[in-house]
């Protein structure tokens, strides 16, 4: 198990430098470093869970399903909050998004519901509540390296900005 949690976060680490030379370069964020974190996800899942080879297919179907039907329940309110910006945006406005964003969230229970009577049909209620933690525990894992390159990249761009100081001093 710490054998598998180390592998990750070493690919994670990989991933995270790749995706942050994509940043400096910049260049658009590549669709492979998008594969890489999902085929990280999934080997997460799939190692938490403990799936049988049976299980495995019947569940990723599912789950890749519900998966794609939750990014598009989220879709619209991600548009609303880029095509507003909360300090120029009328209360009216600022309601409709509230109003919008607890809509998605009543949307999304009503969607997890459907689909974890589905999922429960393919593995146990043990594998559930496995699986939503293995869910939480990847979300923490990315927040955890997102911050991480943020604090790394904060670091070098102070070391450059001492280190052009310094240079002014000596000139």
């Amino acid at each position: 198990m710490k054998t598998i949690i180390s592998l990750l976060v070493i690919g994670f680490t990989c991933l995270t430098l790749q995706a942050q030379e994509n940043i400096d370069d910049n260049q658009p964020r590549d669709s492979k470093v998008r594969d890489k974190i999902k085929a990280a996800r999934i080997g997460l899942i799939t190692q938490r869970l403990n799936l049988t080879p049976e299980q495995a297919e019947k569940f990723w179907p599912l789950y890749n399903e519900f998966d794609q039907k939750r990014a598009d329940l989220r879709k619209p309110y991600q548009e609303a909050q880029k095509n507003s910006n909360s300090n120029t945006i009328d209360p009216k406005q600022q309601q409709a998004l509230v109003d919008l964003g607890l809509k998605i969230k009543q949307d999304e229970l009503n969607l997890e519901k459907e689909y974890s009577s589905k999922i429960m049909g393919v593995i146990t209620a043990q594998q559930m509540l496995n699986l939503r933690q293995a869910e939480h525990d990847f979300r923490n894992i990315i927040i955890n390296m997102l911050n991480n390159r943020r604090l790394q990249q904060q670091r070098k761009e102070n070391f450059r900005d001492r280190n052009m100081r310094l240079r002014e001093k000596k000139n």
